[in-house]
C-alpha cells in the first residue's frame, strides 16, 4: 500500500488508520505524488481549503472531500476514516481511535465536559460501539480511585529482565535480545555481567529519585521473563532496590513470573521472602497445540502446576495473562482455557489481542491465522473473555491498543476490587513518571504541571546495555534536567 501525504501533517494519524482496516499490508509513505505499481493507494491532501482521499484498488475507488475546519486534523482523519468505512464495508468497534492511550482520552474528556458527556463523544465522535464505550468507562472508574490519589513528585520504578527460555511465535523483540533470540548457552553468559551492571544502574537512579525528592508508589520487574535470573539474582535485585530507594510510600512490588517453564518453589519462595506483593503466572492459552504453535516448550499443566505452587508458597494476588487470535485457537479452545482459568481464581486476569510485529516469526513466515484475520471471530472471543471476568466480579482497570491487533481490539487488564496494579495504570494512562531500569528501558517523565511527557530510552538489546553501559548513566543525567525545566515553567 501507498499513502500519500500531500501538503498536510497528520501523517501518524492518518497511516495508523491504514493498519486498522488493512493490518497486513505494508504501508509505504510518500510526501509527493508519483503513480505507482502497488496494488492499493490511498491519496491524502489538502488543497484550495479542501481536505481530499481517495483509495483505490481492486475493488474500486472511493472519494471523499471536505472544507477545512477549526478541528483540523479530526477533519482530515474523520474523513479518511468515513472512506475506509464505506470502501471495505466494515465499521472497527474501537471507532477511529488508534492512539496507545483511550482511557487517557477518556480521562481528558471526562475532566473537560462529564462522564455522560465523554462517553456520548467516544460514540459520536470518534464512532466507538456502545460495548467498547461501556468497556473504556467501566475502566476510567476502576482505575480513578488509584489515580485521584497521585501527587507531583510520585513516580514508579520499572526494571527489565529481557531473557526468555524461548522465543514466541509472536514477540516482537528481534535478534539481539538475549534469551529470546538467542541460544541459550549464548545468554546463559550474558546474565551474570548484566545483573550487575543492572543493580548498579539501580542505585544510580536511587539516587537520582533521591536529589529530586520523588517518591516511589510502585516497582514493576518485567521482560522478558525476571525468573530466568536465579533465585539468589533474584533476591539480590530486590534488596538493592529495597536498600538503595525511599520505600516507605511504595505501595505494591510486581514481578512477572511469566513462563512456567522458569518457576520453581525456590524462586517463589525468594520473591515472597523479598516482600514481592503480586506476580503474573503468564499461560496465554492453555491449549497444548496452540502452546506449541507459538513456540512455547511447556505443556498447560505446567502452567497449572506453577500457579498451584505459588498458592502453596504464598502469594495472594497472581495475574495471568491470555491472547486472543493465537494461531490454531478456535472460539470453542479459546472459551475452554477461559474456563480454566476462572477456576484456578486469579486476582487479575488481562487479555491481549494478538498484536502481529514485523518482526515476529508468524509475520516474518507468512502466517496469517483465521483468529487474526477474522475481526468476527476475535471479538466473540474477547467478548466471552468480558462476558465470564464480569461475571466472576472482575472489573476492568487498564486498557490499551497496539497497531495490527486482531480485530482491531485491545488490551484489558481485569481484576478483583482492591487487587489492581496501579503500575499499569500510571504507565498506560501516563498519569505519573515512570523511571526504567534495564535493557529496552524507556524512562517517562511526566510533567506533573501538564500531560506533557518526556523520554529516555535505555538501549534495547543486552549486548548493546552490558557494552554501553557508561552511556546509560549519561543518559540518566537527562532527568534532574527534565524537572528542573518542569519546575521553572510552574515559576
Amino acid at each position: 500500500m501507498v499513502l500519500y501525504i500531500i501538503d498536510h501533517p497528520y501523517h501518524y494519524e492518518a497511516e495508523n488508520l491504514c493498519r486498522v482496516f488493512y493490518p497486513f499490508d505494508r504501508v509505504t509513505v510518500q510526501h509527493e505524488f508519483m503513480p505507482s505499481d502497488e496494488n492499493r493507494t490511498v491519496y491524502t491532501a489538502e488543497e484550495n481549503g479542501e481536505y481530499i482521499v481517495r483509495i483505490e484498488d481492486a475493488d474500486g475507488k472511493t472519494e471523499r472531500k471536505a472544507k477545512v475546519g477549526a478541528e483540523t486534523e479530526y477533519g482530515m482523519v474523520s474523513l479518511l476514516f468515513d472512506a475506509f468505512c464505506a470502501h471495505t464495508g466494515k465499521m472497527p468497534r474501537c471507532g477511529m481511535l488508534t492512539g496507545i492511550h483511550p482511557i487517557k482520552l477518556l480521562r481528558q474528556l471526562t475532566e473537560q465536559h462529564g462522564e455522560a458527556e465523554a462517553a456520548r463523544l467516544f460514540r459520536e465522535k470518534y464512532f466507538v460501539s456502545n460495548e467498547k464505550t461501556a468497556l473504556a468507562v467501566r475502566t476510567l472508574r476502576a482505575q480513578k480511585p488509584i489515580t485521584d490519589k497521585v501527587r507531583e513528585n510520585d513516580y514508579s520504578l520499572y526494571i527489565s529482565v529481557p531473557f526468555c527460555p524461548t522465543r514466541c511465535a509472536y514477540c516482537s523483540f528481534s535478534s539481539g535480545c538475549s534469551f529470546v533470540s538467542q541460544s541459550v548457552e549464548k545468554a546463559k553468559k550474558q546474565i551474570p555481567e548484566y545483573h550487575r551492571l543492572l543493580l548498579e544502574e539501580l542505585k544510580e537512579t536511587a539516587k537520582v529519585a533521591d536529589a529530586l525528592g520523588l517518591n516511589l508508589r510502585a516497582v514493576y520487574v518485567g521482560g522478558g521473563t525476571p525468573t530466568t535470573f536465579s533465585a539468589e539474582q533474584l533476591s539480590e535485585m530486590i534488596r538493592v532496590v529495597k536498600e538503595s530507594f525511599d520505600m516507605s510510600q511504595c505501595e505494591e512490588l510486581t514481578v512477572e513470573a511469566g513462563r512456567p517453564d522458569t518457576i520453581d518453589r525456590a524462586k517463589l519462595d525468594a520473591l515472597l521472602k523479598s516482600g514481592v506483593s503480586r506476580i503474573s503466572i503468564n499461560p496465554q492459552t492453555l491449549q497444548d497445540n496452540v502452546l506449541e504453535n507459538i513456540g512455547r516448550r511447556h505443556t498447560a499443566q505446567q502452567t497449572v502446576d506453577a500457579f498451584h505452587l505459588a498458592r502453596e508458597a504464598g502469594f495472594t494476588n497472581i495475574n495471568m495473562d491470555l491472547i486472543v487470535g493465537l494461531p490454531g485457537d478456535t472460539y470453542e479452545t479459546f472459551c475452554d482455557t477461559i474456563e480454566k482459568v476462572i477456576a484456578l481464581d486469579p486476582e487479575n486476569v488481562t487479555v491481549h489481542a494478538l498484536a502481529l510485529k514485523r518482526s515476529s516469526f508468524i509475520t516474518q513466515s507468512g502466517e496469517i491465522n483465521k483468529a487474526h484475520a477474522d475481526a468476527a471471530l476475535a471479538d466473540r472471543m474477547m467478548a466471552y473473555a468480558e462476558k465470564r471476568l464480569t461475571e466472576r466480579g472482575l472489573e476492568p482497570y487498564y486498557l490499551y491498543r497496539q497497531s495490527r491487533m486482531a480485530g482491531n481490539l485491545e488490551n484489558t487488564g481485569w481484576a478483583k476490587p482492591g487487587t489492581e496494579c496501579a503500575y499499569n495504570i500510571f504507565t498506560m494512562d501516563e498519569t505519573e513518571t515512570v523511571l526504567a531500569c534495564g535493557a529496552g528501558g524507556v524512562t517517562k517523565l511526566k510533567n506533573p504541571y501538564s500531560e506533557d511527557l518526556s523520554r529516555i530510552f535505555n538501549f534495547k538489546y543486552s549486548y548493546e546495555y552490558i557494552s554501553r553501559y557508561p552511556e546509560i548513566l549519561e543518559r540518566k543525567e537527562g532527568i534532574a534536567k527534565q524537572y528542573e525545566q518542569f519546575r521553572k515553567r510552574l515559576h
